[in-house]
């Protein structure tokens, strides 16, 4: 069977002979071209420009049939990096983006005052973080509001219809809609200290806050159910210790039952990036709906076994991942690197409901040799007993 007959069987419930393996190689791919050391023969029909001012994630500029090729060399199923399949349109709200060097800041103009946020690339870790967010405390709640009442999306299926014709046997396409609101507003627009305090102190504003984004969110994820995939994911990054499962519960358990639900309807598959502490926020994507859990990062980096992570998740949901990314880099031996993933596989292979992944990403310093290796271990202790 090819990567794509085992992820799709996988996903639909069917009878396949061998466990699937893909991989988020994403952020080793921002760490090779930064590096200038991705061999010339995957850099062909790229758009290796300047990083654009709105990037659509890790290795964004890297997505032609050298992406293909790299994960076709690797023997690696493909299903990440994932893309927005929407534009977002601004209308009667001023949104100003500009890019100087390795910083992105972008000004939001409101009647109530304006807002900014600060983005920097760091080349020593291959990676954007926030050095200013937009979200400072309760007084720009209703600038919050302004913002997503004037914001409309637009289709733009370019890039799933391009991966659907060079993605062939070596994997799926995925989609993402908008993160839930209460992970945007932690993960990119105030933090997880600030969330806090707005929800302390100005709880009825903060809910009025999450209804006008969930709404907005909810034109943004009808797109995306039109595109041209097979898998949706709701990309929340989600952790146990960023939010637990108060705060799931209440904000939002309800928004992704929904949508799980849709993309069900519409005859896809859904995904949630849980690569954090999993207990007990596994048990709650489960109940939400999700198909697919995806980046689980187990024991001894994360904080459950693999094991524990089946005894606490619904016997319908596919776990996804178990390789701790940091395993890849030489600073974790091969034996050693042997001894994790045989018995994990065996385990995955005895669940039958697991794909063999990366928790959460291949990380910079990985060796090709050490990806390599994974499909080589996948196909002598992988197949499935007949």
């Amino acid at each position: 069977m090819t990567a794509r007959e085992r992820i799709l069987g996988m996903l639909k419930g069917e009878k396949i002979d061998r466990i699937p393996w893909c991989g988020d190689l994403a952020y080793w791919i921002d760490y090779l071209n930064d590096e200038k050391i991705m061999p010339e023969k995957y850099l062909r029909d790229q758009s290796l420009e300047e990083r654009e001012i709105l990037s659509q994630g890790l290795a964004a500029p890297f997505h032609g049939k050298g992406l293909m090729e790299l994960h076709r060399d690797l023997n690696v199923g493909f299903y990440l990096q994932g893309y927005f399949p929407f534009d977002t349109v601004y209308d009667g709200v001023e949104v100003v983006t500009e890019l100087k060097g390795t910083t992105r800041t972008t000004t939001v103009k409101t009647p109530y005052g304006d807002m900014q946020e600060v983005w920097e690339y760091v080349f020593t870790t291959h990676s954007w973080g926030p050095r200013i967010h937009m979200v400072k405390d309760e007084e720009d709640l209703k600038k919050v509001r302004y913002l997503y009442e004037h914001t409309f999306y637009e289709p733009n299926y370019k890039l799933a219809e391009e991966r659907t014709q060079i993605v062939g046997e070596q994997g799926v396409v995925l989609v993402y809609m908008p993160k839930c609101p209460i992970m945007e507003m932690i993960a990119l627009r105030a933090g997880i200290e600030s969330v806090t305090y707005m929800i302390m102190d100005a709880e009825e504003e903060w809910e009025e806050t999450i209804a006008v984004m969930e709404k907005k969110h909810g034109e943004a994820c009808e797109i995306a159910l039109k595109a041209p995939c097979e898998c949706i994911m709701i990309p929340d990054n989600l952790s146990s210790g960023s939010i637990g499962r108060n705060l799931y519960r209440k904000y939002a358990f309800d928004y992704s039952r929904k949508w799980t639900d849709r993309i069900r309807k519409a005859g896809k598959h859904s995904f949630v990036h849980l690569d954090g502490t999993v207990n007990p926020l596994l048990t709650e994507v489960c109940e939400a709906g999700f198909d697919v859990v995806e980046g689980l990062t187990p024991y001894p980096v994360g904080d459950m076994k693999y094991s524990q992570m089946r005894d606490i998740a619904n016997e319908k949901a596919i776990l996804w991942g178990g390789i701790p990314g940091g395993f890849f880099t030489p600073d974790y031996s091969d034996e050693a690197f042997d001894q994790f993933v045989i018995p994990l596989i065996e385990e995955m292979c005895r669940d039958g409901r697991s794909v063999l992944a990366v928790g959460d990403q291949v990380v910079p310093g990985a060796s090709f040799e050490r990806i390599r290796r994974v499909n080589e271990l996948a196909e002598k202790y992988g197949y499935y007993e007949k």
